[in-house]
């Protein structure tokens, strides 16, 4: 059980403690405490649950104003996730980090404020829930090309990317709105 750094600093992955036998499993999900041996702010506002078929990509979103922190997890079938860093003063500008996400790993991404968001559908069908740290704000709500090349996310593509009208039309990293 504990936390993993990935290659951008702040995005953890977290792995459970599970414990199981005949019957099934427990693991415990989240504990504010946690977050606060990292020196992070452990408060959730909103939990949001989605469910996508194969091959849907959802992303890359963000807020510009009251940016959301997310703690992602898969709770049925398996995702690409996708963290992407948009603060132009951070030294890790435009970088970005996958995990695959699954019900069999049980493991969490937290996405600190500041980075862009999106995940690709492995599975036939993946249900998706993630704790975020300020509410949705539609007004703000940003997204950008998922296939932008000069983010250069190596998605593990298995079937056609399905994307919402609003994706397809997201800008460029060079041209969107952005922190810092």
């Amino acid at each position: 059980m504990g936390w993993k750094s990935t290659t951008l600093p702040g995005v953890q992955v977290y792995e459970p403690a599970v414990y199981g036998d005949e019957r099934g499993f427990f693991m415990e999900t989240f504990r504010s405490a946690w977050f606060e041996e990292l020196g992070l702010d452990g408060t959730f506002v909103q939990d949001n649950f989605s469910r996508s078929v194969r091959g849907v990509l959802r992303g890359l979103h963000y807020q510009v104003v009251a940016p959301q922190g997310k703690l992602v997890r898969a709770v049925h079938g398996e995702i690409f996730d996708v963290a992407v860093d948009l603060r132009r003063t951070s030294p890790t500008f435009g970088k970005w980090v996958g995990v695959t996400l699954s019900a069999d790993n049980k493991q969490a991404l937290w996405i600190p404020p500041g980075f862009g968001h999106g995940f690709y559908t492995l599975s036939e069908v993946a249900e998706v829930m993630y704790k975020c740290t300020t509410y949705y704000a539609p007004e703000h709500d940003r997204s950008l090309r998922w296939d932008d090349p000069a983010i250069g996310i190596t998605w593990p593509l298995s079937a056609p990317v399905q994307v919402s009208s609003k994706d397809a039309q997201a800008p460029l990293l060079c041209d969107a709105e952005l922190f810092g």
